[in-house]
C-alpha cells in the first residue's frame, strides 16, 4: 500500500514486483485506478494487488497456488484495512478456466522457470474489459499472440515488463 512498508514471508521463487519497477508500471496505468478491477495471477506477495486497492480500484483479486501466500497476503490486507481484495488459493489455468468475470487489469508474473505464457495470454485476452491491459513480467521479451499487442516495454536487470492491449485499442 502507498507509504506503507509491507513485509512478506520469503518463500521460494516469489519474486516481488521491484520498486521501481511498480513505480513505472503504475505511470503506465495513470496512478489512479478508481473504479477499477484487477486480476493478479502468481500473486505470490500480491504487492500488486495492494498498490492497486490503494489507488483506488474497487477490486482486486489474488490467486496463488502456494497457501502460505494466500494466508499472508489476506493477513496484511485485513490489518491494512484494505477493502475491495479478495485472494484465492488456485492454479493460475484452472481458476481463469472457471472464471467469468472481466477485468480491467491483469498482472502476470508467473515463475521464470515455467512458460506458460502460450495458453496464458490468450486466456488473459478474453478476460480483459474494453479499453483493458495486460501487465507481464518474464525473463525474457514477450511477443503476445494476437489479439494482444505490446503497448510498453522496459527492463530492470533480468526482469522484461510488459504492458499489453488488445490490438487497435486506443486506450491505454
Amino acid at each position: 500500500m502507498r507509504g506503507r512498508l509491507v513485509r512478506f514471508v520469503a518463500h521460494p521463487g516469489v519474486r516481488p514486483t521491484p520498486d521501481r519497477v511498480r513505480e513505472t508500471l503504475f505511470n503506465w496505468l495513470g496512478q489512479d485506478l478508481a473504479g477499477r478491477s484487477t486480476l493478479e495471477l502468481y500473486a505470490g506477495s500480491g504487492v500488486l494487488s495492494l498498490e492497486a486497492i490503494s489507488r483506488g480500484a474497487r477490486l482486486a483479486v489474488a490467486v496463488d497456488r502456494d497457501r502460505r501466500s494466500v494466508v499472508a497476503l489476506d493477513e496484511i490486507a485485513r490489518r491494512f484495512g484494505a477493502q475491495g481484495l479478495t485472494v484465492h488459493t488456485a492454479e493460475a489455468k484452472a481458476w481463469l478456466a472457471a472464471e467469468s468475470r472481466r477485468f480491467d487489469v491483469i498482472f502476470l508474473d508467473p515463475p521464470f522457470a515455467e512458460d506458460p505464457w502460450s495458453w496464458l495470454l490468450p486466456a488473459c485476452a478474453q478476460r480483459l474489459t474494453a479499453g483493458g491491459v495486460v501487465y507481464a513480467e518474464a525473463s525474457h521479451p514477450i511477443e503476445p499472440p494476437a489479439p494482444l499487442a505490446v503497448h510498453r516495454h522496459a527492463r530492470a536487470g533480468q526482469v522484461h515488463y510488459h504492458l499489453l492491449r488488445l490490438h487497435n485499442d486506443a486506450t491505454p
